[in-house]
């Protein structure tokens, strides 16, 4: 009984962490680039794309499919790099507990 009760205090501490994470993740902003620069992006941790730059030397006609597939690796980027960070945030905030694998808590 005497674990169970320390597990529940751990949670409820765990809960107001997570408050506080949440709070300071929402305005976290990460990039992403592909093509060696050519096409930039920014976005918020939860996905929120805020900015796209694309270098004036891929505005071609007939280079449009290789635009296309920068653009997405330059999110696919910025969202690997979210995902990342969340990840560390959240390892930080639940060492210790036993936690099932492959919980998400956000």
């Amino acid at each position: 009984m005497k674990d169970m009760l320390g597990m529940m205090k751990q949670i409820q501490g765990l809960q107001s962490k997570l408050s506080q994470v949440k709070d300071e993740v929402e305005g976290m902003e990460v990039s992403g680039a592909s093509g060696g620069g050519l096409v930039f992006v920014t976005m918020t941790v939860k996905g929120l794309v805020k900015t796209l730059v694309i270098d004036d030397s891929l505005m071609k006609a007939d280079e449009k499919d290789i635009l296309e597939d920068l653009v997405v690796a330059a999110l696919n980027d910025a969202r690997g790099k979210a995902d990342r960070l969340l990840a560390d945030k959240m390892g930080a905030l639940t060492a210790g507990l036993p936690l099932p694998p492959g919980m998400n808590l956000f």
